[in-house]
């Protein structure tokens, strides 16, 4: 790595748009004054946050971090840390950070930090990458417990986002951390389903919701709905309310085409492709459950109002308690789904892809729709 003999070290923060360069601009607010905390006030430190789609159109990481070398060097940066929100693969292993000594690199894969308290872990895992670069690669001597200290130090005690792990490359220079196992898989699709943001779905089914909301409003006074919910037990008013989502997530993605299929038939892009589908239901499961909740406190409040107790006591033989409201507003509200997934085919593909989906999602899903158009 070029380190400057001058006392002051220049660190950029090279971010994909949208979400990354969000986090690099509020990592860098704080950034040079813990960096000269944490290295003793030895030297002084300017950020600068630049953001460009260095990731366009790639998702491996060698070519990324030739990408990020060559952008580095037409400028007078002493270190380089790379921001995006790829989920990004070594050799059938998810990474978290990969790191070039020599040069002074390190690319961070944010969804490798999981879906809690990002801002805090993108934080303390650039300024580890950066004060990891400074000291340069560690000596292959070195005690094995110092080496094994992953560079992402966890939040909260006793977790770590990361483990170092060894990929097999010839860049011996490389260091290369790696979420493994299925808490390291588990953060990286927590970390997918942040960035894609699922409570944009809300506003971006709009028409959907409209006809949910007409379905439930007449179901609410449909006298055959009120012996139907009067009579159902817990049991049955689960099985419909996870039902009624779950052909609303399916509805959606096979009406927009959500599902990715890979065209490659190598083990990793099989892994991918297994990622990318289990964001995509994480993602719609959670902009509908919320759909959900919505649908069922709005027909419980249009309950209140246009029930009459006499009326309903008389259809079903049953007294109009709070019981009652509860559960004619969870029934209506699987009813109502079931309505709304039928209104969602009146939605665009492109509105919800862009309500489901991170920028960056859109971009790759383009991408890959052009290729196959082709």
């Amino acid at each position: 790595m070029q380190v400057s003999s001058q006392t002051v070290t220049v660190v950029a923060l090279l971010a994909d748009p949208d979400a990354p360069t969000e986090i690099a601009r509020r990592v860098a607010r704080t950034l040079s004054a813990r960096l000269a905390d944490r290295s003793g006030h030895e030297r002084r430190f300017d950020v600068e946050v630049v953001s460009e789609p260095f990731t366009s159109g790639r998702e491996d990481p060698p070519t990324l971090m030739r990408r990020i070398m060559d952008r580095s060097s037409a400028e007078n940066w002493d270190v380089v840390v790379a921001l995006t929100d790829l989920p990004l693969h070594a050799h059938g292993r998810k990474l978290a950070v990969d790191l070039n000594h020599e040069h002074g690199l390190a690319l961070l894969s944010l969804p490798s930090l999981g879906g809690l308290r990002l801002l805090t872990r993108a934080r303390r895992a650039v300024e580890d990458a950066v004060l990891g670069l400074m000291r340069g690669p560690q000596n292959p001597g070195a005690d094995a417990a110092s080496r094994s200290q992953p560079i992402l130090e966890p939040s909260a005690p006793g977790s770590a986002p990361a483990r170092p792990g060894q990929t097999g490359e010839k860049e011996s220079d490389d260091v290369r951390y790696v979420a493994e196992g299925p808490r390291g898989y588990l953060r990286v699709l927590a970390g997918m389903v942040r960035a894609n943001r699922p409570w944009r779905l809300v506003p971006g089914l709009s028409k959907a919701l409209a006809a949910a909301l007409a379905t439930g409003a007449v179901a609410t006074v449909n006298s055959t709905v009120w012996n139907l919910a009067a009579y159902l037990g817990t049991p049955r008013l689960v099985i419909a309310a996870v039902g009624s989502v779950a052909i609303m997530i399916g509805w959606l993605i096979v009406d927009a085409e959500l599902w990715h299929r890979s065209a490659e038939s190598s083990p990793e892009a099989r892994q991918r492709a297994r990622l990318y589908n289990a964001s995509t239901v994480a993602t719609l499961g959670i902009g509908v459950i919320v759909c959900y909740v919505g649908l069922m406190l709005i027909n419980w409040v249009w309950a209140l109002f246009i029930l009459n107790e006499q009326v309903f006591a008389s259809m079903t033989r049953t007294p109009l308690h709070a019981d009652e409201y509860f559960t004619l507003a969870w029934f209506v509200a699987s009813v109502a789904t079931v309505g709304g997934a039928l209104g969602s085919g009146l939605e665009s593909d492109e509105a919800i892809r862009a309500a489901a989906y991170s920028k960056r999602e859109q971009e790759r899903r383009r991408r890959l729709q052009g290729d196959d158009d082709a």
